[in-house]
């Protein structure tokens, strides 16, 4: 959303206070955030709050404005109208198309994609008339991001509750992000596996599962139908259809599965590279001594799938290392037959294993590299699948020519 023009209406609601965070996060992300606050909200939060925030003041009234025309100039500018909170006299005057304020004469106003994010209490969520005009929101193109659920104002639990802010941001960069994956297949593998000694220990590594995480909400984004095969438990990106596994050999098996159907293949997974020959059935003691624990190699999941790979599919390899990282990926690249190799030095500062940042190297089968310096392991994610993107468009045009 880098450069995006984005109108932040803010209504009367208790939620109202959520939309600083709303907006902090817009502008983090490269927005140009013009916030726009109904007469009901300056009730709940300050325009002095907003306007530091924001990248231009809060702007309130159809009158008192430098422009004569405010909600034309808002509407012709901006690249995305969200209105977080929404509350139901919003939505009720947006859908019925009365214009009273700022806010709903500059929703009339646009011609860009338009964000509403209800939030109001249970009773009033659940009221048909609400639900009615959302069905009349939403057949007239206009995108809603559900209130969740949890407690309410007043000490109630139920649905109503305005949506985290994080999932605002990204239902935002879900609109404003080019489908250039829509129609693609693509399996994204995530975390590290785990291969049991006994039913209480096992081998590991320190994968936190964030980059591969990252990639598949990223592909879900840009308009691909994703499965992640993950062995981290918790949420799922939006959108993505989730396999879960947990040794070497569970993620082989789904791989193998999923991938020759899919158009992308991206193996961001920390696959342990040995497993114990035999596992013991009960937890080894202390008592009984240092026990023997024989290993053998674990399937190498992306050489079988570079020497299998299907004709037009893209398939994307990972390398953490510590040392001579530019030669091992290199090496790497080629004994597994993939398209792209991303490398990263995983011992680099803030780069790879559990941070939320990282920095590598994107490597291409005709030599040529990419150097992506310290991001967000979201903006890392981006920079890979534009690189897939690039890919496929390269090869598209050879096998054309």
């Amino acid at each position: 959303m880098d450069g995006s023009r984005i109108v932040l209406g803010v209504t009367g609601g208790i939620a109202a206070y959520k939309a600083v965070e709303v907006c902090r996060r817009l502008v983090d992300a490269g927005a140009h955030v013009a916030p726009v606050m109904t007469e009901g909200a300056s009730r709940f939060i300050g325009e002095t709050t907003l306007s530091a925030l924001a990248s231009e003041p809060v702007q309130t009234s159809l009158w008192d404005e430098a422009s004569p025309i405010p909600h034309t100039r808002l509407g012709q500018g901006a690249d995305l109208v969200v209105v977080a909170p929404a509350t139901a006299r919003l939505l009720a005057d947006y859908a019925a198309g009365r214009s009273h304020d700022l806010l709903t004469a500059t929703l009339l106003a646009t011609r860009a994609p338009v964000l509403v994010c209800p939030a109001m209490h249970t009773e009033m969520w659940e009221h048909p008339a609400v639900q009615v005009n959302l069905a009349t929101l939403r057949a007239r193109g206009v995108h809603v991001v559900e209130p969740e659920a949890g407690r309410l104002a007043g000490g109630d639990v139920g649905h109503g509750r305005l949506a985290d802010p994080a999932a605002i941001v990204a239902a935002v960069a879900a609109i404003l992000t080019p489908a250039d994956l829509a129609g693609l297949s693509v399996v994204v593998t995530a975390g590290g596996t785990r291969e049991p000694i006994d039913p209480v220990r096992f081998i590991g590594n320190r994968s936190s599962g964030k980059q591969g995480h990252a990639l598949a909400a990223a592909a879900a984004r840009r308009g691909a139908a994703v499965t992640l095969v993950t062995t981290v438990p918790g949420t799922a990106p939006a959108g993505v259809a989730v396999r879960a596994v947990d040794t070497a050999d569970e993620m082989h098996a789904a791989v193998a599965e999923l991938a020759p159907a899919a158009d992308v293949v991206v193996m961001a997974a920390a696959v342990a590279d040995f497993k114990p020959v035999a596992v013991a059935g009960d937890k080894l003691k202390k008592a009984d001594g240092v026990p023997e624990i024989r290993l053998e190699p674990t399937v190498d999941i992306l050489a079988e799938l570079g020497a299998g790979k299907a004709p037009g599919q893209t398939l994307v390899g990972f390398a953490a290392e510590t040392a001579d990282v530019a030669a091992n990926a290199q090496k790497k690249l080629v004994a597994k037959r993939v398209d792209l190799l991303v490398a990263n030095d995983v011992s680099a500062p803030e780069a790879g294993f559990e941070h939320d940042t990282n920095a590598v190297v994107i490597y291409r089968a005709d030599g040529s590299f990419l150097e992506v310096p310290l991001a967000s392991k979201g903006e890392v994610a981006d920079a890979v699948l534009d690189s897939v993107v690039a890919h496929r468009l390269q090869s598209s045009g050879s096998s054309k020519s």
